[in-house]
């Protein structure tokens, strides 16, 4: 029986901790073999929309993603094949015409506020993990990240969280937590969580004979 990557699906809602808790786990496995795939390079090329049309792009939505690619490109993953992972600018707000070659690795970690919404994708996945962080905390992460680094005024950022960010979060990635595996309150901080999953990582790896 040919021996398969596993898969971690990292999901929470925006600036819930959940990059975090993806880098802590890839620290701890620095130097076996492991990847990041993140969602958010799977946004849908929007090449052929005129520009103004691409304004308008709700990157909150589950219809924003082109997960067909994904999915693709993660089964070849799974196959030890590599990948050409897609770049998005969203400086013109669509595909770049660069990509990312992406060698198989061991542990995939798949990242992304909607990795949970499709059920093809959890399917794919060993793990899944949801990163839980009060609403409170995840606005001012926003509001601190958009502004520092990004160049966003202080309404632009509350207008786009109260019209898009927050509609999005109770419609689409809230209701994913019922999918999760084991769910991470308050993200990167909580240690003892992170030394769980990686445990849990290291014992499936050890029963696929990968350490």
């Amino acid at each position: 029986m040919m021996r398969k990557p596993v898969v971690i699906g990292v999901t929470g809602g925006s600036g819930s901790g959940k990059t975090s808790v993806t880098k802590a786990i890839y620290e701890s496995f620095k130097g076996h073999s492991i990847l990041v795939i993140e969602q958010d390079y799977y946004y849908k090329d929007q090449s052929h929309l005129p520009f103004e049309e691409r304004l308008k792009t709700n990157y909150d939505h589950p219809l924003a993603f082109d997960n067909n690619l994904l999915i693709e490109h993660l089964e070849k993953l799974l196959r030890y094949e590599p990948v050409d992972k897609p770049v998005y600018d969203y400086a013109v707000h669509t595909r770049s015409d660069q990509v990312i070659h992406v060698e198989p690795k061991d542990v995939i970690i798949l990242e992304g506020i909607l990795v949970l919404e499709d059920e093809r994708l959890r399917n794919l996945m060993d793990i899944k993990l949801f990163v839980d962080t009060d609403a409170d905390i995840r606005i001012i992460r926003r509001l601190t990240r958009d502004i520092k680094e990004r160049g966003r005024s202080f309404d632009s950022v509350i207008d786009q969280y109260t019209n898009v960010v927050r509609p999005m979060h109770n419609q689409f990635i809230e209701p994913t937590k019922r999918y999760a595996d084991i769910i991470i309150p308050e993200g990167g901080q909580n240690h003892v969580a992170i030394d769980l999953m990686v445990t849990k990582i290291q014992t499936i790896l050890e029963q696929k004979s990968f350490l």
